[in-house]
């Protein structure tokens, strides 16, 4: 979790290391342009409902920081919209990155082993996961996953041709 402090403010702004470096680059932008603006996120889920906006003027100090030791891989799409909204009257609007969505690999057996054979791709328009196993270990879905409904429905993908 990266954390941005702003201005003289005690209260340290959280935000998830992958969005804030998308972030920090539309800010910077911004700022070096002597461009004022608002930022606004909707709050975690460990943190009261709602959503926060603040003031982003180039005078006041402001300095992000990262957990990841590591910079990550920026996606141009991301970084585009978060730059468009920058640009309207609302200012920026921090959203959910999206994923592209195009041909990925499917399961259709097992092989003698055990492990999982891949027999090709398809198109995928919706994805429901009704059950994600990582490393041999089946993941739980989060509360706030069932909130949304996401493990509740799905539509079929067509199958690719290969």
């Amino acid at each position: 979790m990266g954390t941005i402090y702003y201005g003289g403010s005690a209260t340290p702004i959280h935000i998830e290391d992958r969005a804030l470096a998308h972030l920090k680059v539309v800010i910077a932008t911004k700022l070096r342009r002597s461009e004022s603006f608002t930022v606004t996120w909707k709050h975690p889920d460990d943190q009261p409902r709602g959503r926060s906006t603040i003031w982003l003027h180039p005078s006041i100090p402001l300095r992000f920081v990262f957990d990841d030791p590591e910079p990550t891989d920026l996606s141009r799409e991301w970084i585009e919209e978060l730059a468009s909204s920058a640009n309207s009257s609302g200012g920026i609007t921090l959203v959910a990155e999206h994923f592209d969505t195009g041909p990925v690999d499917v399961v259709a057996s097992e092989d003698e082993e055990g492990g999982d054979v891949s027999v090709g791709k398809v198109d995928v328009e919706e994805l429901t996961i009704e059950k994600l196993t990582v490393a041999g270990n089946e993941v739980p879905p989060t509360p706030a996953d069932e909130a949304a409904g996401i493990l509740q429905t799905a539509e079929t993908p067509a199958q690719s041709e290969n």
